[in-house]
């Protein structure tokens, strides 16, 4: 069974342009989302999938130089990019990581991909339904059957905009199994979509940069305790904006 980790980038975020490039202590983004997914514990190959468009360029161009593997495809169709991608490499289960999670966690990610594997009647897992991780740590897990069916049979450009979008919204139609934290920490924001969010995660990394340390779920969950002042920048804005609004648009 092979198992593939699909990191979804490009560099036409309107709230924080270029931020899949942007430096945490002096490491790129995409970087630091790549070497982590690279620490996932059962996973076979691990990719960068971005768009055809020239803006996203810069962003093959980067991938290409430090040895990352990056597939093209679809800007707005990114069911499609997703589905090309793991059709090219063969891919039985499909993990789903965004590129906007710099301090995913290889240990809570490996979690998610182990409730699929366990369980043969599973089809979908995550760590975010119900949403009890930080906002950041975000994992899904697919098998490719599963993704293929969706992208055979959907055609509403919302579902397509969100690869998974259709399963969360649609439970009763698959098998979905859940990964939840003892400790609901879901009023924690770690992912990169606002220059708040740059402004936390780049004051994050720099202590985890000056004390070496790894930057595991509970490493940064003793620096905000440490630090309260960190974690109050960007905690007026809310979790997963562009799903909310979909889910208000239905």
């Amino acid at each position: 069974m092979k198992k593939v980790a699909i990191i979804q980038a490009r560099m036409g975020s309107t709230r924080l342009p270029g931020k899949v490039l942007k430096r945490l202590a002096g490491v790129p983004v995409t970087r630091q989302v790549y070497s982590r997914v690279r620490r996932i514990p059962e996973l076979d190959e691990v990719v960068v999938a971005t768009t055809r468009s020239s803006k996203d360029d810069v962003l093959v161009a980067y991938c290409e130089r430090e040895g990352i593997r990056i597939l093209r495809g679809s800007e707005d169709d990114v069911l499609d990019r997703y589905y090309q991608a793991a059709r090219v490499l063969k891919a039985e289960v499909v993990m789903r990581i965004t590129a906007d999670c710099p301090f995913i966690d290889p240990r809570v990610s490996h979690q998610v991909l182990k409730l699929l594997i366990d369980d043969p009647d599973c089809e979908y897992a995550t760590n975010a339904l119900p949403r009890t991780f930080p906002d950041g740590l975000d994992t899904e897990v697919v098998r490719m059957d599963t993704l293929a069916r969706i992208w055979g049979e959907v055609s509403d450009p919302r579902y397509r905009e969100h690869v998974t979008y259709y399963i969360s919204t649609h439970p009763d139609r698959f098998r979905v199994r859940s990964v939840v934290s003892p400790v609901d920490y879901s009023h924690h924001r770690w992912t990169l979509d606002c220059p708040e969010d740059y402004e936390v995660l780049s004051r994050i990394a720099e202590v985890l940069r000056r004390r070496g340390q790894f930057g595991y779920l509970e490493e940064i969950l003793a620096i905000l305790d440490e630090r309260p002042e960190i974690a109050a920048i960007n905690r007026h804005l809310r979790c997963n904006e562009a799903v909310q609004e979909l889910e208000r648009e239905k």
